[in-house]
């Protein structure tokens, strides 16, 4: 008897169908090709040769003088099937042996490994010569109930609807806070540019500029250290705070957690620091029963987080977009198949309807008018005219008969077809498109890599700077007075040096961590 070897010959430069059924066609009439089968998609051809006649490169060379670009792949076990069952009814270890030997022992499998904790079972097999059905009929068969892994068909996992919701609602809340804050910070910076304009054209004193600074509704203090200004702004921070920013802190905390330094972090860090900062001197104004108001930084979380929140809200929309179309995709493949037996003459014997997993290559498919072709196949029996819109997007129907090649997922019009399945599960080409979508998804253009590395180093850069700022101008101030008077605005000279400084170079080291959230690497 001649042995029959396998290879998988990597193609490149077919377009169509038609390449697909050239190659099939000049490479059948060779000596030694026993069968070939070519996957469009997966750009990859499965050929069975007699190896003492033809080799693996000779069949490259075969396909690369039709005008293709081919080489061969040397880890054949790409071809393997991969089969994950649930198997009832094992009580011990040796229930484990009886089932792992059986199937070791069947011609075609490959490899075989069952849990009984999970009462799971894992098997490699040869789809050439075995099938999933034959596999679960040799364990029915020991006394065992076996069925397939059930898969998640709903891509619920593409679903970014909970994600949009979410950062949408911390937009508004920040947004519905943000407004008032900045109409005050606006009106706040009006004011001050008016009184400066008339401190320089009409010789105005500075205690004059003070009298009168202090002398606005928002300057008017309520409690002595307290003015409207900055009572309205932390009313209006705090639900920011806690409700606008509630995801923000999740996400920090959980990199944190993993001791990761992610945007989030610094989105925290940044907005918590502002706020407690500002309470803080708050309190401290109040307690020393300040005649000037201190300057806060109450109006940062807000506009913070509105920025970005509405970064997050939009980046969500465009993927939830994109998964859109890829749940689409899935939504396409079939469930079910009705798989038939014939006899002499292609008499119809029997019909079984089964999971599309489990349908094997060979198996003789039956699809009813209406119907979603389950596998990839070729038409034995039946007229049709068949809608393939969904892979070549061509709206007229295509004619089909005996000897044509059909899709999975296109639908079957107004004839019963029996089809011979040539590819199925992962093989099939509706299953390489999702895939090749997904692979597009996942996979990242060389500066984006190059970003989410930098990025990894960006946050704990941004709060190393921030505290260096933080000593900096404390040495500075303590060493030059002057420098820290001509550029802190809310100086006073009833407020100590010291304090001066150290207040001062607070607001520096905020600045710095403000600054640096919304830049456009943190927000990528």
């Amino acid at each position: 008897t001649k042995t029959i070897s396998k290879c998988y010959v990597q193609v490149t430069g077919m377009t169509c169908a038609s390449c697909v059924a050239n190659i099939e066609r000049n490479l059948r009439r060779e000596d030694g090709i026993h069968s070939i089968l070519v996957a469009l998609m997966a750009g990859k051809a499965e050929v069975r040769y007699n190896p003492a006649v033809i080799h693996p490169s000779a069949i490259a060379e075969l396909i690369r003088e039709l005008g293709f670009g081919a080489t061969v792949m040397e880890n054949c076990g790409e071809g393997d099937g991969i089969l994950e069952l649930v198997v009832r009814g094992m009580t011990c270890a040796s229930c484990i042996h009886k089932i792992e030997s059986t199937l070791m022992k069947t011609n075609g499998v490959l490899y075989c490994s069952v849990a009984l904790a999970t009462n799971k079972a894992h098997i490699k097999y040869d789809p050439e010569i075995i099938g999933p059905r034959d596999v679960i009929q040799v364990i029915k068969d020991l006394g065992f109930t076996a069925s397939l892994v059930k898969k998640d068909r709903s891509a619920s996992h593409l679903d970014h609807k909970q994600e949009i919701r979410q950062w949408k609602r911390s937009f508004v809340v920040s947004l519905v806070f943000c407004i008032p804050v900045m109409g005050l910070m606006i009106y706040m910076m009006v004011m001050d540019s008016q009184l400066s304009d008339a401190h320089a054209h009409h010789n105005m004193s500075s205690e004059e500029m003070e009298a009168r600074h202090s002398s606005m509704v928002l300057e008017y203090q309520l409690l002595p250290g307290l003015s409207v200004m900055n009572f309205l702004s932390f009313l209006l921070c705090v639900p920011v705070q806690m409700f606008g920013g509630w995801y923000f802190y999740i996400q920090a905390y959980k990199a944190l957690k993993h001791k990761t330094a992610n945007m989030d972090v610094l989105i925290v860090l940044a907005t918590s620091i502002a706020f407690a900062y500002s309470f803080v001197i708050l309190l401290v104004a109040m307690a020393e029963k300040a005649k000037v108001n201190p300057v806060t930084f109450f109006d940062t979380p807000p506009m913070l987080f509105v920025f970005i929140s509405l970064g997050r809200w939009l980046e969500h929309v465009a993927k939830g977009k994109t998964s859109e179309a890829l749940a689409r995709l899935i939504s396409l493949q079939a469930t079910e198949a009705t798989i038939v037996t014939l006899g002499p003459d292609n008499v119809l014997l029997s019909e079984e309807q089964v999971d599309v997993e489990l349908v094997q290559r060979g198996d003789v498919v039956k699809v009813i008018p209406g119907g979603k072709f389950p596998v990839d196949g070729r038409v034995i029996e039946g007229h049709s005219m068949v809608d393939e819109s969904l892979i070549t997007g061509e709206a007229m129907p295509v004619t089909k008969k005996p000897g044509n090649t059909v899709i999975a997922g296109s639908i079957n019009q107004n004839g019963a077809l029996l089809i011979s399945a040539t590819h199925v599960g992962a093989d099939t080409t509706l299953s390489q498109i999702v895939k090749l979508v997904e692979e597009a998804q996942t996979s990242k253009a060389p500066i984006q890599q190059f970003a989410d590395k930098l990025s990894g180093y960006f946050v704990p850069s941004i709060v190393a700077v921030s505290v260096v700022t933080l000593f900096a101008w404390i040495i500075i101030g303590f060493v030059d007075f002057e420098i820290v008077e001509k550029y802190f605005l809310g100086y006073n000279k009833s407020i100590s040096a010291a304090e001066v400084i150290i207040r001062f170079a607070f607001q520096a080291s905020i600045t710095v961590l403000c600054i640096a959230c919304p830049c456009s690497l943190g927000l990528a």
